[in-house]
């Protein structure tokens, strides 16, 4: 069995952090998303991925994705970005006539993708389809059952048949590359997948539901990304390989072997990169922390910090904050009373 991530797209709704970099290269508990997928995907014993990219996203994609051990990666273009049942037509000769498993790589799933791989291969139906219950499924694909087996699935519906919302990841056999290569464009002029799964039901083929157990989260805006990195890190154990003086560290803390804490305080759980320097700072909970990143006379909480980032001589604490690689956050100036800003297109500020 293989498997198809999508990732050619831009990820707007993730602007301004998606201005210089693709979403799946935005990291969450100290990975880039793409990271967690591909690991999820070769839990449930899935070792073949074609990542589906653009040129925008080929070479930050594979950047993110040449070093990783036990899976082997095939990058395949899609030019132009035409809705998810297109990205899947892209991949039609690299699956062959193997069944398949698409994973939208930027959902997560509390325990993976295992549960619905495992039941697709033991019962091997048209198709399956992780569903979970949302309180507003007009964002959505929506499935309404009879059973276990989805009877209709409706894109975006202004009338939900259910709160049943699609949650990112298909198992399909080939079958479905017969109902995509006919498949008309919808009314947004994209190529849905919900359209060719409908396709699959009009035929009679079993597509089953089968719901998630445990959390689920899309990381496609940036509030989501910290729960995802608060959610991933509930999963760490205490790992201090690093320099430790005179500090204190509470709870569940990663310092790896080259990170150095210096008369600071941290409350995990907190993972810390490679590289990383902690100096007269406060580090708490459910901060992550890129490689080489440097926080002095500093508080950070609850936060996302990429790599190489700066964040000095600060009054007040930092809280739910996105910085970004190479971002600089700097204080001190008591006299002239001003505010010195660089900020990008779409940026969100607020200073108390």
């Amino acid at each position: 069995m293989k498997a198809i991530i999508p990732a050619a797209g831009l990820g707007t709704r993730l602007r301004p952090l998606t201005f210089t970099r693709p979403k799946p290269v935005l990291r969450v508990a100290g990975q880039p998303i793409i990271r967690h997928a591909t690991r999820t995907l070769a839990d449930a014993g899935i070792t073949q991925i074609g990542v589906i990219v653009s040129e925008v996203t080929r070479e930050e994609i594979g950047d993110a994705l040449r070093k990783v051990e036990g899976i082997e990666v095939t990058l395949i273009d899609q030019h132009e970005q035409l809705g998810l049942g297109h990205a899947v037509m892209m991949a039609r000769e690299w699956v062959g006539g193997d069944d398949f498993c698409v994973y939208l790589g930027d959902n997560l799933f509390e325990f993976g993708a295992r549960p619905f791989v495992d039941r697709f291969r033991r019962e091997r139906p048209t198709a399956l389809i992780a569903l979970v219950e949302v309180p507003d499924p007009t964002a959505f694909g929506v499935a309404e059952l009879d059973g276990e087996r989805i009877t209709r699935l409706v894109e975006k519906p202004k009338n939900p048949p259910s709160n049943l919302a699609v949650a990112g990841l298909y198992c399909f056999t080939p079958e479905v590359f017969g109902i995509l290569e006919h498949l008309p464009p919808s009314a947004r002029g994209e190529y849905e997948i919900t359209d060719a799964i409908q396709g699959l039901i009009d035929r009679g083929g079993a597509v089953l539901g089968q719901r998630v157990e445990g959390w689920w989260k899309d990381t496609g805006r940036p509030l989501d990304l910290l729960d995802a990195n608060r959610l991933l890190l509930e999963r760490i154990e205490l790992d201090v390989q690093g320099t430790v003086t005179d500090s204190r560290l509470t709870g569940r803390v990663v310092v790896p072997a080259s990170a150095q804490v210096i008369r600071s305080k941290i409350v995990g759980p907190v993972m810390l990169g490679e590289g990383v320097i902690i100096e007269d700072a406060y580090i708490g909970p459910f901060t992550s922390i890129g490689r080489d990143s440097v926080i002095r006379n500093a508080e950070v909480e609850h936060s996302v910090i990429d790599a190489e980032a700066r964040i000095e001589c600060l009054s007040t604490r930092l809280q739910d904050c996105l910085i970004g690689v190479r971002a600089q956050v700097r204080g001190g100036r008591k006299v002239p009373s001003t505010h010195k800003l660089t900020l990008s297109d779409a940026s969100v500020v607020e200073l108390a």
